[in-house]
């Protein structure tokens, strides 16, 4: 039986930290597929698609790496692809107290998954794509902390609701 690890996330940006977690998931499981979800209630930084489009890119040479979108619970995407297993990465203690009542949650909904914790690379530990919206959407570089390079054609920010168009 195919080990199948999805590992999602809203993944806006995805960052080095994430890709770590994928290559060191791909030592662990037959196939990794990273599922960003789609919450409607919250606007997304980086477009969706341009999002799919620059980390397939960066796993171009890696097929047992998939990436797909989804709006459902995370457990039921597992389940719908064939995962048993959700990859997640901790960097500190808030992301375990956070991650552990998430997987709890998933373990209810779809007994058969496990959630597999991996600990961040420490080098990638202070990166979070919070951090680098905010680098970004104030104009500093950020193309050190992705496994891809930003450039403006290659992504254009979501204008946030505060934003206002030019008279």
């Amino acid at each position: 039986m195919k080990r199948i690890a999805l590992f999602p996330g809203s993944f806006d940006p995805f960052t080095k930290g994430h890709e770590d977690i994928v290559l060191r998931g791909l030592r662990l499981f037959d196939e990794v597929v990273i599922g960003i979800g789609r919450n409607a209630r919250k606007e997304r930084y980086f477009p969706l698609e341009q999002m799919i489009n620059l980390i397939e890119g960066a796993f171009l040479h890696y097929p047992a790496v998939r990436v797909i979108s989804y709006e459902d619970l995370t457990a039921n995407v597992a389940r719908k692809i064939g995962a048993t297993f959700l990859l997640r990465g901790l960097r500190n203690t808030t992301d375990f107290e956070y991650e552990n009542g998430i997987s709890q949650v998933n373990r209810y909904v779809y007994e058969d998954v496990e959630t597999v914790f991996l600990i961040t690379s420490p080098n990638l530990a202070p990166i979070s794509s919070s951090i680098i919206r905010d680098l970004h959407r104030y104009g500093q570089p950020v193309d050190t902390f992705l496994p891809y390079a930003l450039t403006s054609a290659a992504v254009n920010p979501v204008p946030s609701p505060t934003d206002s168009p030019a008279d």
